[in-house]
């Protein structure tokens, strides 16, 4: 048995919380969704996924992202609900020996981007929210990280966690990419009517820093497109589109929307990746659907 999740905080969380319920040893299985829905991921009998694509072959899945309901019989649980590790938390919330509910209410709170503007501005003076941080979608040279903050969350009190040296070092490490991450937004991003779009496939390294930074720079903006190579061999694009936490009015369905384009997601939030040779067109299509900011759920 395997839990298979994606590697975020709510993945995280939701390895840990699937880790106690079935008393899981095994290594977690860490996928991106658009890995589980190209088929590149073998799921085996017994496997638990997690805030991720459906794949017939598992044994138990939660989720609650729009563009992954299904309409069969499975085992587990969807809904559209603030976070994965929230139904997994409801599910069995009596099989718990220890207390994860202010966990799983920060993370909540995280995944479904319920977050303050000094919470982003200043996520050193919020625990959860600067560990959740340190955790980067796509980087799997971090697993052995990822690893560690599931045993270090599933063993000690969030107070023990944050004095791991690692763990502090990486959040030290955070704080100090997001003051850099502002000038590379600053520099790379421009608005098209309340559309604002960060571009950085001119870049050798594409930067990581806080995803929330960008509605603080461009309050005007009520959506953000944000582009970027997959991998080194610069052969495929990452596309990531996300509501404003501070500006209301968009009434698109991000995850409705992407599904067009090899994506989904959310409805505030989704990406969508498919080839270069291809990019122009998507990417004029996805800003010019958001630019018209019409209700596409019908």
């Amino acid at each position: 048995m395997r839990i298979v999740t994606r590697p975020d905080f709510d993945g995280i969380v939701c390895a840990v919380l699937l880790r106690e319920v079935f008393h899981i040893e095994q290594p977690v299985k860490w996928v991106e969704p658009n890995e589980l829905q190209r088929g590149l991921v073998e799921i085996h009998k017994g496997d638990i996924i997690a805030n991720l694509p459906y794949d017939d072959q598992c044994s138990l899945w939660f989720d609650h992202h729009y563009t992954n309901r299904i309409y069969r019989s499975f085992r587990g649980t969807f809904k559209i609900a603030p976070s994965a590790a929230g139904i997994i938390y409801e599910n069995f919330k009596d099989r718990f020996k220890r207390d994860y509910s202010e966990l799983v209410a920060a993370t909540d709170k995280i995944d479904s981007a319920d977050l303050t503007l000094d919470q982003v501005l200043h996520p050193e003076k919020y625990d959860y929210v600067l560990l959740s941080m340190t955790v980067f979608d796509g980087d799997h040279a971090c697993e052995l990280y990822w690893n560690k903050l599931v045993d270090l969350i599933g063993k000690y009190n969030f107070s023990q966690v944050l004095a791991d040296p690692e763990v502090k070092q990486r959040c030290r490490e955070v704080i100090e990419q997001n003051k850099q991450y502002i000038v590379y937004l600053k520099a790379h991003t421009r608005l098209e009517k309340n559309v604002s779009v960060t571009d950085f496939r001119t870049l050798s390294e594409t930067p990581v820093g806080n995803r929330f930074l960008v509605y603080s720079l461009f309050p005007e903006a009520y959506v953000n497109v944000r582009i970027r190579y997959e991998d080194r061999s610069r052969e495929s694009i990452v596309v990531n589109v996300g509501h404003s936490i501070f500006k209301s009015g968009c009434n698109v369905n991000v995850g409705l929307l992407l599904a067009d384009f090899d994506g989904g997601g959310h409805r505030g939030a989704g990406s969508a990746r498919f080839p270069k040779s291809i990019a122009q067109e998507y990417i004029f299509r996805i800003i010019e659907a958001l630019q018209k900011n019409q209700n596409n759920e019908n």
